[in-house]
């Protein structure tokens, strides 16, 4: 801070010692010690709460700052679901029409079934050979997946000589 040499600081003590007196000397050297502390013990308190200030400052800066991320990471969270919610709704809508029209056809052909053998028995004539029903006379899927498990368990398995392939 200030630039003061030792001879200066030789004449000072000189002066002070002519002007004040030997007596007298010592207690203001000490007093003038005490003021000196006292002013630096001052000086680092200031410094010490600006620095305080300072990095409360910069503190509320970066909370802040999380605050807008963590709102805008909501905002964007938030769009995700709701653009993941509006197809998912339509799909289960669909699934439903479809579930609903599926289990319609479904009791459409019950009804079917239940009322077809009746009227069938009834038209038939006495004696004739003609099957009851027409749904016996149609295949199924459950007799046609039976068919082909039976066309493929008789076929020859194919081995690598009948193939052409060598090793």
């Amino acid at each position: 801070m200030f630039d003061v040499s030792f001879t200066e600081l030789m004449l000072i003590g000189v002066v002070a010692l002519v002007v004040i007196g030997p007596e007298r000397l010592p207690k203001v050297a000490r007093t003038v010690g005490h003021l000196l502390g006292r002013a630096q013990r001052y000086v680092s308190d200031v410094k010490s709460d600006i620095q305080r200030e300072i990095d409360l400052d910069e503190m509320n800066k970066l909370k802040k700052q999380m605050d807008e991320a963590a709102h805008s990471l909501q905002a964007s969270m938030r769009e995700t679901s709701e653009s993941f919610q509006k197809p998912l709704s339509d799909a289960r809508k669909s699934l439903e029409e479809a579930s609903a029209s599926v289990e319609g056809l479904v009791e459409q052909a019950r009804q079917e079934v239940d009322s077809s053998p009746a009227t069938s028995a009834a038209n038939a004539e006495p004696g004739s050979t003609a099957p009851a029903t027409s749904a016996a006379s149609e295949t199924t899927p459950a007799t046609e997946a039976a068919a082909i498990q039976n066309a493929t368990a008789d076929a020859a398995p194919v081995t690598a000589e009948d193939s052409g392939t060598r090793k």
